[in-house]
């Protein structure tokens, strides 16, 4: 979940710490994020995922199939584990909205 200061700005997130509005998100805020999630700092693998999961968005407004974020990025699709746990942690911190509860579980899980 995202941290308390930020929570308790429900306006902004939902009840699973996903962004209600994706164009209220920033770059500092990505980093707030990722501290909360324990992924540390950010580095520029993680924002090559997270710059190809924001444009696929903002170009279709659908959940981006983590293989063709993967391929969009130019990295191996374990790596997103490997640099976010859970590929809706990287969605979280990529500052998009919900998905809707199917793409949740099933994000969840990867």
């Amino acid at each position: 979940m995202p941290p308390a200061n930020i929570v308790s700005t429900p306006e902004l997130f939902d009840e699973d710490g996903l962004i209600r509005d994706f164009t209220s998100w920033s770059e500092s805020l990505a980093e707030t994020l990722a501290q909360d999630a324990g992924i540390g700092q950010l580095t520029e693998a993680h924002w090559k995922i997270i710059r190809a999961m924001r444009e696929h968005y903002a170009n279709l407004g659908v959940a981006p199939a983590i293989n063709r974020i993967c391929r969009d990025a130019g990295i191996e699709r374990q790596q997103v584990n490997e640099l976010f746990g859970y590929c809706l942690v990287a969605w979280r911190v990529a500052g998009l909205p919900s998905p809707g509860e199917e793409t949740k579980a099933y994000l969840s899980s990867m």
